[in-house]
């Protein structure tokens, strides 16, 4: 059986620790622990914390291979120190049935970069008329327990509605892209001041927030869990805290570019700077900070979304919508809540692993550090800063807005299940 002692790890960003894996499992944690013939890690003050799981990855297959594989797209998450991932459902064939999920489901097994866990399609085709085999899904070899149109709304209350019906009898989770198409039709950018000046068709607040209220307002009815998808307003924040103070049972993500950009970016035309739902103001940026800070906004999903070269590099009206994001995720929030004092790192833990897991029942994942618990662990050295430069991405798409900016922390190892998929900023 494999050995491996982290030295000095500060857990959960707290007094360094030593951290002893055995096999596939924490066997201690505490001060001074002998190395036993294992294999040392000398974590000199880094932070240790459960392995990141990610609720919102597009990796693409099948279909889209030109953008990302399940392989490279689970050799980004390790990367980014993530050992479970959920697979969004747009891919080509859309994952709408037990064959394609569980398709998805193996290819990560056989990679073992982390663990994929598909997203079920809610409707068959992503075409909103007519609901997936949820059941089939679910009962498949892959226990789908999320289901989301991602990239596209569920803009019909009927068939939103039926959906929460049915996840509720194995409390399964409906996951909402909140977009109403008709307030969104020819939008380009945030409406506002910049997409007026710019002459850019706008994208309101509004589209998201009145899918939201609609929706968590079916949940209640129902009795169901509804999850919002990338989160990115002001307003959209009051109705998740109303209906919260309901008892709703509703949880939200917001993503880390809606932490730390905004529409005034769109001035350069880059398209790199196109993502749906838009890059909002700035007021926006503080009132999602504040609510994921206080627990409205449940967790930080990626929404990783790559693209090919010429999906990107070309006129801004053209151009695909989204941005890779698995690499750079914890460092952009150490950039805009740990370093803001907004969170420690203990909130950290919780609303990218503890969190996302329990919503998700990634069984295994989001775990305590501590003996007896599964070894899905990362190391970041969080005193480390330095240029982004997506030509050492292991993904195979290069969209990031970060290319050349300055971010703190990197993830130095990532353990799945006590084997190292980093080490030293390495895959292995």
């Amino acid at each position: 059986m494999s050995k491996i002692l982290i030295r000095g790890a500060k857990v959960l960003g707290g007094e360094p620790q030593d951290v002893l894996i055995e096999g596939s499992t924490i066997a201690a944690v505490g001060h001074g622990l002998p190395d036993g013939g294992a294999e040392v890690v000398e974590a000199g003050g880094q932070v240790l914390l459960p392995g990141l799981v990610d609720l919102h990855t597009h990796l693409r297959e099948p279909g889209r291979e030109d953008s990302e594989t399940v392989l490279t797209g689970t050799r980004a998450a390790a990367s980014g120190g993530y050992t479970a991932v959920f697979a969004m459902a747009n891919t080509f064939p859309v994952a709408d049935t037990a064959g394609v999920v569980e398709q998805v489901w193996r290819l990560g097994r056989e990679h073992g970069y982390c663990d994929v866990q598909p997203i079920g399609a809610v409707t068959v085709g992503l075409e909103g008329r007519k609901l997936a085999e949820l059941g089939a899904m679910h009962e498949s070899a892959a226990g789908v327990t999320v289901f989301s149109d991602d990239g596209k709304c569920v803009d019909d209350a009927v068939i939103m509605r039926r959906a929460l019906e049915y996840v509720k009898a194995f409390d399964g989770v409906v996951a909402q892209h909140a977009q109403e198409p008709r307030l969104t039709e020819g939008a380009q950018m945030n409406e506002g001041i910049v997409s007026a000046e710019l002459g850019l068709g706008g994208w309101p607040a509004v589209a998201e927030e009145s899918i939201i209220a609609r929706d968590v307002l079916l949940a209640e009815h129902v009795g169901s869990r509804v999850h919002i998808c990338h989160l990115s307003t002001a307003g959209s924040v009051e109705i998740v805290r109303w209906a919260k103070s309901r008892g709703i049972r509703v949880t939200a993500e917001v993503t880390p570019h809606h932490l730390l950009l905004t529409d005034e970016l769109v001035r350069t035309y880059n398209p790199v700077y196109k993502v749906n739902p838009p890059l909002r103001t700035e007021r926006d940026v503080l009132a999602l900070r504040e609510a994921l800070a206080d627990g409205t906004i449940d967790i930080v999903a990626t929404d990783h979304a790559p693209h090919p070269h010429e999906d990107k590099d070309c006129e801004w009206a053209a151009a695909a919508m989204g941005m890779v994001g698995l690499e750079t995720a914890l460092s952009v929030v150490q950039e805009t809540m740990v370093d803001t004092g907004l969170l420690d790192w203990a909130g950290v833990a919780d609303r990218m692993s503890f969190t996302p897991a329990r919503i998700g029942q990634a069984t295994g994942h989001g775990r305590p550090v501590s003996a007896g618990e599964p070894a899905n662990l990362t190391l970041v050295d969080t005193a480390y800063r330095g240029p982004v430069d997506p030509a050492g991405f292991a993904s195979r798409s290069r969209n990031t807005p970060y290319e050349g900016r300055e971010l703190p922390g990197r993830v130095t190892h990532t353990w799945l299940r006590g084997k190292a998929t980093l080490v030293d900023g390495k895959l292995t």
